[in-house]
């Protein structure tokens, strides 16, 4: 039997009538602090405003920002009211907003100013000229027509958008009979969150969660931590990856724990909140904690509060665990494995495994998660320490991918298992090892790349004929990002032009760092293009640059 049937905003008003007095929400840069009780009542307000706005059950509503505290209170509004948040990364630009804004369906969409180098205000105003004439919360756009309202998180008046402070009043004035009449139509099966995943196909897929995928899935991550109300998690990981929503706020709230939350990630700032507000669990991928521990006024936090938090995204050194475990002192820090469409995890290290476990392996498959390593060829299941392709089955599997009917078959069986697309062992005792990937993705520094989206985007620029994206192993981020081009006839774009060009449409992280002009693509006897010749290649040319004084 699973944890909960409940859908979110009900299990969330459980725990306010348990712990309605202690800390939900805090930002220990601004002494900012939420109650459970004081939370769910602008949660409520929320939820009102956005009822008499015109959102409906159903209704795809985005939200484009940073860790801000209304990130989660716009979470949960719409979670109460039976709208579908669909989540979309901080570092999009024009580009890729747009795909989003059409594939999704969207309805609303909630911003704020923007993010490092993309102007959130602008680049919707560019997409969108007529919110500055047309009358707000009735947009009508040509090219985005199920677009009806922009929201802006925040207490500017930007033409065409509501703004924060109107929302809360219009909450106010807004009787409960439809709030609650909506809240008791809810069904725990009912897809509440979308993200959105690159994948093979070339561009973003649109993962349809539940309400019971992410609530049970957030409870038995938090349980792996041996989480209790008594718990403070510190969260700098971003809120529009599954790592933020599920593995912190879920895990946390399934247990009545704390978040202790930055806006952005900042390693400075990450010691403080825990030594300020004696946290007990801190979470981050590698690179994180690297920046952590290595920071010049390390020595000057007290941390002996920490315990826990997970280490995920991409594999972890072993040299960094053992920094995290003796000088942090998170004994019972855990390792996570999963993908989106696992709502996300399904292997888990738990609290008290041994170190040599939580470096070597990712832990074993959670509770009602089944999982299997096939063979990729035949479809076999393999016994302990084959490689094959690491598959799981249970509540955790995603709805589907949306308006991708064919591709979700290819992805989930007809018997429920969702294939993983990576590689994998399993040892007599249980434990799970990543070995590989089957997709050829790139991981930089925690955020997955595949490398047909980039191949597909740059295919737009004048100049380019074709172009083969690969990954390049990097001491910083695990993976950069490689492009080998080959130009049009007489065309004369250089390595900055295609950089620039990226720049300025692409987020930042998927902008390749290097670009190779080439005449043709090795390829193989049947005219498949050998990309992990081009790797060879990307690699040792990054290589010998370095020891020629980095000319690249």
């Amino acid at each position: 039997m699973l944890f909960t049937e409940d859908a979110v905003g009900d299990f969330f008003e459980k725990q306010v009538e348990k712990n309605h007095s202690n800390d939900f929400l805090v930002y220990p840069d601004r002494n900012l602090r939420f109650t459970y009780k004081e939370f769910n009542e602008r949660v409520n307000l929320f939820s009102k405003g956005l009822i008499s706005l015109g959102v409906s059950k159903g209704d795809h509503v985005g939200i484009w920002a940073k860790n801000i505290p209304d990130w989660l209170t716009f979470m949960f509004a719409t979670a109460k009211i039976g709208a579908v948040l669909v989540t979309v990364n901080t570092a999009y630009k024009i580009h890729e907003l747009a795909y989003v804004l059409k594939q999704s369906d969207m309805k609303f969409l909630a911003i704020i100013d923007g993010f490092q180098d993309v102007d959130y205000i602008e680049t919707i105003y560019g997409l969108l000229p007529e919110l500055k004439t047309q009358e707000r919360g009735k947009l009508k756009s040509e090219e985005f027509p199920y677009l009806k309202c922009l929201i802006y998180l925040g207490q500017e008046k930007h033409r065409g958008m509501y703004n924060t402070s109107e929302l809360i009043l219009l909450g106010k004035h807004t009787p409960n009979e439809e709030f609650f009449t909506i809240k008791k139509s809810l069904n725990n099966q009912e897809v509440i969150n979308m993200q959105y995943t690159s994948g093979t196909t070339g561009f973003p897929k649109g993962v349809m969660l539940t309400h019971r995928n992410i609530l049970n899935n957030g409870y038995y991550i938090g349980e792996r931590q041996n989480f209790t109300d008594k718990d403070k998690v510190c969260l700098p990981v971003p809120l529009f990856h599954c790592f933020g929503i599920v593995l912190g706020v879920l895990a946390a709230v399934t247990h009545g724990a704390t978040l202790v939350m930055l806006e952005v990630f900042d390693p400075l700032m990450v010691l403080a909140a825990i030594q300020k507000e004696l946290c007990t669990a801190v979470y981050g991928v590698p690179t994180m904690f690297i920046a952590e521990y290595t920071h010049p006024m390390f020595e000057l936090f007290d941390l002996t509060s920490l315990r826990t938090g997970i280490m995920a995204g991409s594999p972890c050194p072993i040299e960094a665990m053992k920094k995290v475990v003796d000088e942090m002192y998170m004994k019972e820090v855990t390792i996570a494995y999963g993908l989106t469409e696992a709502s996300p995890v399904f292997t888990q290290t738990r609290a008290d495994d041994p170190i040599e476990k939580k470096v070597e392996t990712v832990g074993t498959a959670m509770p009602h998660c089944e999982v299997k390593i096939i063979n990729p060829e035949t479809g076999e299941t393999l016994g302990p320490n084959q490689p094959g392709e690491i598959m799981c089955r249970g509540y955790n599997v995603m709805k589907g991918y949306y308006k991708m009917p064919e591709i979700t078959k290819e992805t989930i069986e007809e018997d429920g298992w969702l294939h993983s697309g990576d590689l994998a062992t399993v040892d007599e005792d249980g434990y799970y090892t990543i070995v590989g990937r089957i997709k050829d993705m790139i991981i930089r520094g925690g955020e997955n790349i595949y490398p047909r989206e980039i191949e597909e985007f740059l295919y737009t620029m004048t100049g380019i004929k074709d172009v083969q994206v690969i990954g390049i192993p990097d001491e910083k981020y695990g993976e950069i990002v490689g492009a080998f081009v080959i130009r049009d006839d007489e065309a004369d774009i250089t390595e900055e032009d295609v950089i620039d060009y990226a720049s300025t449409k692409i987020a930042r992280y998927k902008v390749p760092k290097h670009i190779f002009f080439v005449d043709n693509f090795p390829l193989t006897a049947s005219g498949k293009i050998q990309k992990f010749k081009l790797r060879e290649q990307a690699t040792e040319l990054v290589k010998q640059a370095k020891e020629g004084n980095d000319i690249l």
